[in-house]
């Protein structure tokens, strides 16, 4: 930046090179008012000023300490005047040598004074600049977002020369702008202010999306006093979305140092630095939502782990029957279970359930399914009066959720060759005949929680060794395509007739295979569940 020794050692060349080309020596004067001119640069240093400066446009001629001379004002800088003369014998100092100078002097001072705005611009954009790169530092090894916006409000309440200053966040669930960082007060000291506080600058501005100076004059609202003195500076949070700004909170500064007013680049930086705040805010909220996303995620899989471990062996059974089963949850954990049972001296207890709905709700109905029905099969060998005394455990629950389970329970008798079951509104069961043929086991109730009743308790003959139990839920016949289109009971049927004769193991693959055909890559909805049961020969 220009000094003022700079300043007039420049005048000083252009008045040397002045007399040298005209022969007449010059002077520049600043005349304030009700002062004592001011020499700002001579050709010749005893210049004394004339006794007479004009007070309109006109070059006059005055007397001096050196002779007449000429005095021209400088149109462009107020109250400064050339001083043309004395000159040589052999120089005749016309008006028009004193209009040039006037001139040329005036575009120096003006030029030097752009020089020392455009400096001074400088000098205060490097400070914004610097302020901003310092901010961004300070996002980059933030700790919590409070330590972080008391650091910007700080570093921002100096630049910009305030002593006073506040940066609240809105509060979805009070619907209030909370304070969680300020300057001049403790952040406790600052109540949280509703949104459509009409008193409130803070509340205005957020609401409007608006940046605003206000006034000294403007009375404050009691929840500003603690961080306003006079005219405050107050700019919105906004977070840039698709749809427009999304308003996060607002920044408030106040008292500037020295009684200078807020100005409009003032309140550009601070829309800028609210910019950056912004992102910050977004930033942790994003980070914080992957961390709670990736414990749920963990949680969850742990969830599946232990759900997949309470459901039992195929070869619980065995040597009694031979079973191949298979549980794939819709989400991590799913309401779609089954269960095994040794009953009697060589009889096998099968169960499938499919809970309403699916997902961790379910997925604890089925758990609780699971044991209950575990303590009451050891009690009775009537599947009917199984279910029965599930559905009196569960009574209260399924009722509070208002979920229910469609549920089928067999008892195999290879003794005297017959199935027993009861079946609470659960569609697909099988008997798989030798030869082709397959026998449905109709439903005999509604899905437990429906009606309080325990559903009756039916029997068709069973040839062991030969006779296959095909069990699923309705997640394998309603599995979907990518065009939407429907899998069905039938096809799954006809898969598991043509290979009776085969192990249970080989009946399952065939219909993962046919299911995976179907569905090939498209999400399903629902949980899918197939037990296959063969009693040894």
């Amino acid at each position: 930046m220009p000094t003022a020794s700079g300043r007039a050692a420049g005048l000083d060349a252009l008045l040397r090179a002045f007399h040298g080309a005209t022969g007449c020596h010059a002077s520049v004067w600043r005349v304030g008012p009700g002062a004592q001119p001011e020499r700002r640069a001579a050709s010749l240093p005893d210049a004394g000023p004339p006794d007479h400066f004009p007070s309109g446009t006109e070059v006059v001629e005055a007397p001096s300490s050196t002779g007449a001379v000429l005095v021209a004002p400088v149109a462009s800088v107020a109250r400064t005047f050339v001083v043309a003369g004395p000159c040589s014998d052999d120089a005749r100092p016309l008006h028009v040598h004193a209009d040039l100078l006037a001139h040329v002097v005036g575009r120096h001072l003006a030029a030097t004074a752009e020089v020392e705005q455009a400096a001074m611009e400088l000098a205060e954009r490097y400070e914004e600049i610097n302020l901003l790169y310092t901010i961004s530092e300070i996002l980059g090894r933030a700790v919590t977002l409070e330590e972080t916006a008391t650091t910007i409000l700080n570093e921002v309440s100096e630049t910009v020369g305030a002593s006073r200053g506040s940066i609240l966040l809105l509060d979805r669930v009070t619907g209030t702008l909370q304070a969680i960082a300020v300057l001049g007060a403790a952040p406790e000291s600052v109540p949280p202010i509703a949104v459509d506080d009409p008193k409130s600058v803070a509340a205005q501005v957020f609401r409007t999306l608006h940046p605003v100076i206000a006034e000294r004059t403007a009375t404050p609202s009691v929840a500003e006093e603690s961080y306003r003195h006079g005219e405050m500076l107050s700019v919105p949070i906004l977070w840039s979305t698709p749809e427009g700004g999304e308003p996060l909170g607002v920044v408030n500064l106040s008292g500037r140092r020295g009684r200078h007013a807020f100005t409009a680049g003032d309140l550009k930086l601070l829309a800028a630095i609210a910019s950056q705040i912004a992102a910050a805010i977004q930033n942790a909220r994003l980070v914080r939502a992957s961390l709670q996303q990736q414990r749920l995620s963990h949680e969850m899989a742990l969830a599946h782990d232990l759900q997949m471990k309470l459901l039992p062996s195929p070869t619980s059974v065995a040597p009694a029957a031979r079973v191949a089963a298979r549980v794939v949850p819709a989400e991590s954990v799913a309401g779609d279970f089954y269960h095994l049972f040794q009953v009697g001296d060589r009889g096998t207890g099968v169960m499938i359930g499919d809970v309403s709905g699916h997902g961790y709700r379910a997925a604890l109905i089925m758990a609780l399914a699971m044991s209950a029905s575990a303590i009451h099969a050891q009690s009775t060998e009537d599947p009917g009066e199984t279910l029965g005394a599930v559905l009196h455990s569960l009574g209260e629950e399924l009722s509070s959720t208002e979920m229910f389970i469609s549920t089928l329970y067999a008892v195999v008798d290879p003794v005297r060759h017959e199935l027993r079951y009861a079946n609470a509104g659960h569609p697909h069961a099988f008997v798989l005949r030798r030869g082709g043929a397959a026998e449905r086991l109709a439903a005999t109730a509604p899905p437990l929680g429906m009606v309080d009743d325990a559903p009756a308790t039916r029997a068709v003959p069973w040839r062991r060794g030969e006779d296959m139990l095909l069990l699923f839920t309705d997640g394998v016949s309603d599995a979907r395509d990518r065009d939407g289109l429907r899998l069905g009971e039938e096809p799954i049927v006809d898969v598991a007739r043509d290979a009776v004769g085969t192990s249970p193991d080989e009946v399952l693959r065939r219909i993962l295979a046919r299911l995976e055909a179907h569905v090939g890559t498209a999400p399903q909805p629902d949980d899918l569940t197939v037990v296959v049961v063969q009693s040894a020969p």
